[in-house]
């Protein structure tokens, strides 16, 4: 069964791993390159983490910045998409920060922003930076 709990310190290395390998394998419009497991850690700085856990196992993650109602990132394992994991998480996320949330999607992200829009985000304002241009997606239900 899976469930939600809040990050912990030996969680970092598994979290790290998921972040790197999901960033890699789905980010073609970037620099993959350059990514780093250590990445993790400085991209979630006074972040709340919160994961899923199924049978020992972490499956997926979802980072906010609590202040803004931000949700930063949310992450699942390759191998366990199409799961229900990444709803849980951010049905997770949002029942601990205030509404409307908002998060930013890579526009050329189609697969992240067909999943958001199912969830019932929608596309707000269309943004560039550095060169990449993205979606602010808003939740209000």
């Amino acid at each position: 069964m899976m469930y939600a709990r809040e990050m912990k310190k030996e969680d970092l290395p598994r979290l790290r791993e998921i972040f790197l390998k999901v960033r890699t394998a789905a980010f073609a419009w970037d620099k993959t390159e350059t990514y780093k497991l250590e990445d993790f850690d400085k991209q979630t700085i006074d972040e709340e983490v919160l994961l899923i856990e199924e049978e020992g196992e972490i499956l997926g993650f979802v980072s906010t910045y609590v202040p803004d109602s931000f949700i930063h990132h949310l992450f699942v394992d390759t191998t366990k998409s199409r799961k229900g994991v990444g709803s849980q998480l951010i049905a997770e996320a949002l029942n601990r920060i205030e509404l409307p949330a908002t998060l930013k999607c890579v526009t050329e992200n189609e697969k992240a922003l067909a999943f958001y829009a199912k969830e019932g985000w929608v596309k707000t304002i269309q943004e560039k930076d550095d060169g990449i241009s993205y979606w602010v997606m808003k939740y209000t239900n």
